[in-house]
């Protein structure tokens, strides 16, 4: 005998209210804070461990903390609905999270240790502007992420994206300041990285034959972020400019010879030759520039004074004692120098 709608409507809803309460008590026996939202399988995440078996979740917007292990081994969660108030992802939040694919990070601060380890399928991560610091292997594992753009990341810890295997390419802003050893440990596919050029950028601690970039046999390609091309360019001399560019290339010219375990050490030295090179053209950019500024002050005088007002005011310094400077700065609103300089001077410094 067939059933009727309204039987099988109330079974389904007998289903529902059992998958439910057994839902909660599995909740309640890790601790999970929430509850089904919109179905059986949308869970609203306020805190403590998720049950295993979520697919969908989203993070209440009490929450500014996905705690320690909150979808530890969630491995049919898919899709992880966010806030712009989360602030900080804890250590194992997601680990081992197999069946997630992509995840909004934008307003995250800080990612903790091993937060997203062995998310094999994990594709897409959005990283936003207040992104600090990358823990110990967030990352690992990753082996389906591509590409990273990271535009206010500090810090990128030990192993944070070891053997992140099809990784291609790594654009970071001028807001990095340390990249620890093995961060990108056997990333072998990766090709270009894009990072500011800083002395003590790359951290070591202990891993005495490994470095950031070991086993990245691939890795040929540095590009500097920031305002060092435009500083080049802007150097007094042909001959400076040229020997500039020359030794910020130099580096993409002698990596793809250099083994995967050196190459962060190269990067390093090549780092200090060129910061060397450009702050002794700065010294001597800024010796030519005073120069030339008092020259041009001199003669701007000559035209607009005279001699015979020069001696003039060359007297009257002597007889009241004037301060020097005073005097200078008078002549430079009269004779038009005070205008140059304003308005000249700063176009020719170098930042």
């Amino acid at each position: 005998m067939e059933n009727s709608p309204l039987v099988g409507s109330r079974r389904t809803k007998q289903r529902q209210r059992a998958s439910a309460g057994a839902l909660a008590q599995a909740a309640a026996a890790v601790g999970y804070h929430g509850g089904p939202a919109d179905g059986d399988d949308v869970f609203v995440y306020s805190g403590g461990e998720a049950p295993r078996h979520v697919t969908r979740v989203r993070i209440d917007k009490s929450v500014d903390v996905i705690e320690e292990r909150a979808f530890y081994n969630c491995e049919h969660l898919v899709n992880v609905e966010t806030h712009d108030g989360i602030r900080r992802v804890d250590r194992w939040a997601f680990i081992r999270c197999k069946s997630l694919r992509r995840v909004n990070l934008k307003h995250v601060v800080q990612i903790g240790t091993a937060a997203f380890c062995e998310c094999v399928n994990l594709e897409s991560v959005e990283f936003g502007d207040k992104l600090e610091t990358i823990g110990r292997g967030a990352f690992e594992g990753c082996i389906s992420i591509k590409y990273l753009k990271l535009p206010s990341v500090i810090t990128i810890e030990t192993g944070a994206f070891w053997k992140c295997k099809v990784m291609t390419d790594i654009e970071f802003s001028e807001r990095l300041e340390t990249i620890e050893t093995r961060a990108f440990y056997d990333c072998e596919r990766l090709e270009r990285i894009a990072i500011p050029l800083k002395r003590d950028l790359f951290v070591y601690d202990g891993f005495e034959h490994d470095n950031q970039f070991s086993k990245c046999e691939q890795l040929t390609t540095v590009d500097i972020v920031g305002g060092i091309h435009k500083t080049a360019t802007s150097l007094h001399m042909d001959s400076w400019r040229t020997e500039m560019v020359e030794e910020i290339n130099r580096i993409n010219q002698d990596l793809p010879i250099i083994p995967a375990d050196e190459k962060a050490d190269e990067m390093r030295q090549w780092m200090g030759s060129v910061l060397d090179k450009m702050d002794y053209f700065k010294v001597e950019h800024c010796r030519y520039v005073r120069e030339g500024v008092t020259l041009l002050e001199l003669a701007l005088w000559k035209v607009k004074l005279g001699e015979k007002e020069e001696s003039c005011a060359e007297g009257r310094t002597k007889k009241a004692k004037i301060d020097v400077e005073s005097v200078r700065k008078e002549r430079r609103i009269t004779c038009g120098a005070d205008m140059v300089i304003k308005n000249v001077l700063p176009f020719l410094q170098l930042k």
